[in-house]
């Protein structure tokens, strides 16, 4: 069986008192043979406009029974709360491949550009095509404009796919990260899909909260699925705070409702996330 989790800085401290680095131990429900694989996105931010978006979600110290996570900013980014999704894999789920792909990888922080891909190669082939979803993790953004950014994969085939992560307008994208998972399109009892606000309505009427109630493709799961979600996509205003935070309530083993909302006086045009359910 597969596992999921997420766990929010203010498990900590209040985010009325940022911190530029926020840390916490977190230890598996039953123990692993060995340590596991543990791919980790965004899923919650809220962040000041008068400092560039800087953010990080990651996994360090990671053993048979725990790891370390952490949400961390820098430089003057003013950061008072954010949350990180995370997925558990067995080391002997091999049918599951993970990685990671940074702009960084391709061009430095300090030479923006909108539009950044890399074709990743799997470690393995698949049979056939599998699933892939791909997730934020990491994301440096400018301040003076709209916060603009998305990661999508295309052109998947059993050997591998071509990952995106992309600014768009006048946005000024530094630099960004992705985790990406892929498993067999025919593995029972997964589901993965995508979502985004558009799918209830359109980018120019901006609203703070937004919901949906999906079903998993006629799938049923014979109890009730773990859910793994996290942001692919964001465009908020910079002229207040970024804030956002998505979520599934009533998960059955048929369907979820997903709900990605803002708050206070936020700006909210438009965002994406990345489902994964799993027993």
């Amino acid at each position: 069986m597969s596992t999921t989790g997420y766990w929010y800085t203010w498990d900590v401290r209040s985010p009325k008192t940022p911190w530029k680095e926020t840390s916490k131990d977190i230890t598996f429900s039953e123990p692993f043979v060995a340590p596991p694989r543990l791919p980790i996105g965004l899923k919650c931010l809220d962040v000041s406009k008068d400092s560039n978006i800087r953010v990080a979600a990651s996994a360090a110290n990671i053993t048979k029974d725990s790891f370390k996570g952490s949400l961390n900013a820098w430089a003057d980014t003013i950061l008072y709360s954010a949350g990180a999704s995370w997925l558990e894999l067995a080391p002997g789920y091999l049918e599951y491949q993970t990685g990671v792909f940074s702009t960084t990888d391709d061009h430095s922080y300090n030479k923006p550009q909108l539009e950044t891909s890399r074709r990743i190669n799997f470690e393995r082939s698949f049979v056939t095509a599998p699933k892939v979803i791909v997730f934020l993790r990491h994301l440096d953004i400018d301040k003076n404009r709209n916060c603009r950014v998305l990661t999508k994969a295309s052109g998947i085939d059993a050997k591998g796919f071509t990952i995106h992560i992309n600014g768009w307008s006048d946005s000024i994208l530094y630099s960004a990260s992705a985790g990406w998972i892929a498993y067999p399109e025919d593995r029972p009892y997964v589901f993965s899909c995508t979502a985004h606000t558009m799918d209830v309505r359109p980018p120019n009427k901006p609203q703070l909260k937004n919901s949906k109630r999906i079903d998993f493709d006629g799938l049923k799961f014979w109890e009730t699925p773990k859910i793994f979600m996290a942001i692919n996509s964001l465009d908020f205003s910079c002229k207040a705070n970024l804030r956002i935070e998505v979520k599934a309530t009533d998960v059955t083993q048929t369907g979820l409702t997903w709900h990605m909302e803002s708050w206070s006086d936020s700006i909210f045009f438009s965002a994406g996330v990345s489902i994964l359910a799993v027993v």
